[in-house]
């Protein structure tokens, strides 16, 4: 029995191992754009919406057959979650072209962490103290991860405060999508976030390079559109419905990971020992921030809600 059930998470990891690759390539497409930062973030989502669009249809039909009443689209959560999404994207692609790949991601995937901050301050649920120990790590990461730069003034250092200020956004889009998650489907979460994401980046993209300068540049947008915003997204999606929570880490390391890998082996960009050793700590510090999160609490109460939110929070943090 267990075999089987062990059988049937493996097309769900594959999922999740694929969508993080496909994610972690969302960086080099960013580098290689003929498009300003934000201009590749509007057509990272314009060109998604036609495929979103029909996922989300092809999800309200099946919900129809299957007899459950049809939920308005008319929620201002959707709107949150573009907004939120939108500063995400904005900062991040910023990030990306002012600090290395591997930092810029890595500082970005603090979110849930963050998560974890953010409901201690708004709903007085206290993390235990593994927790507030992998943060410690985390901050002590992050300096080791900075240290190179430390003495090159604040332009040397403008790229990782993005980073960082992409994590905080981030991790209002996940809290966002987790309650929306609660009450639509996956496709009509990401098509929705994804068209107002869009809608907001436009006025900001048209003040950058708008338009790729060749077929090449193009082909760059297209692929970052269907990869990160389709692809990598929709298997991690898939994945995370089929595995317990404890696996959505996973999602996290290989995009790290893969993201370095990618931007060694594409631009030649390394890091230094000392910023290694802190990409080592502060992913440690985020497997134990995982691995020390609240027990669920007792289905009834409020506290429950909101620890339900929490997880299904940290669950969609891989979803980038």
């Amino acid at each position: 029995m267990r075999d089987r059930h062990g059988a049937s998470e493996i097309p769900a990891l594959l999922a999740l191992f694929g969508g993080a690759l496909a994610i972690g390539s969302s960086g080099i497409f960013v580098r290689l754009s003929e498009t300003g930062p934000t201009a590749t973030a509007f057509w990272r989502g314009c060109l998604a919406l036609p495929p979103l669009a029909l996922w989300a249809l092809l999800e309200r039909r099946a919900a129809r057959r299957a007899g459950a009443a049809p939920r308005s689209w008319r929620e201002a959560g959707f709107f949150w979650a573009g907004f939120f999404f939108a500063g995400d994207l904005a900062l991040w692609h910023s990030s990306l072209l002012l600090t290395s790949i591997a930092a810029s991601t890595l500082e970005a995937n603090c979110a849930p962490m963050l998560v974890t901050l953010i409901a201690w301050v708004l709903w007085g649920e206290r993390p235990r103290l593994g927790f507030l120990i992998a943060l410690a790590l985390a901050f002590g990461g992050m300096l080791l991860i900075l240290a190179p730069k430390l003495g090159g003034g604040s332009h040397a250092l403008l790229g990782d405060a993005l980073g960082l200020g992409t994590a905080c956004f981030y991790a209002g889009y996940i809290l966002v999508v987790a309650r929306l998650r609660n009450r639509h489907g996956t496709g009509i979460v990401m098509f929705l976030s994804t068209l107002v994401f869009t809608l907001l980046l436009l006025p900001l993209a048209l003040l950058q390079r708008f338009l790729p300068v060749s077929a090449h540049g193009w082909w760059l947008l297209i692929g970052c559109a269907l990869t990160a915003q389709l692809l990598g997204q929709g298997l991690i999606a898939y994945a995370l419905a089929h595995l317990p929570a404890t696996f959505s880490a996973v999602g996290l390391f290989a995009q790290v990971v893969a993201a370095a890998l990618y931007a060694w082996l594409l631009l030649g960009e390394r890091l230094a020992p000392v910023q290694l050793a802190g990409a080592a700590v502060v992913l440690g510090a985020i497997a134990l921030a995982h691995t020390t999160r609240r027990a669920p609490l007792t289905p009834c109460t409020p506290q429950a809600q909101r620890a339900s939110i929490q997880s299904s929070a940290s669950r969609q943090s891989e979803s980038r």
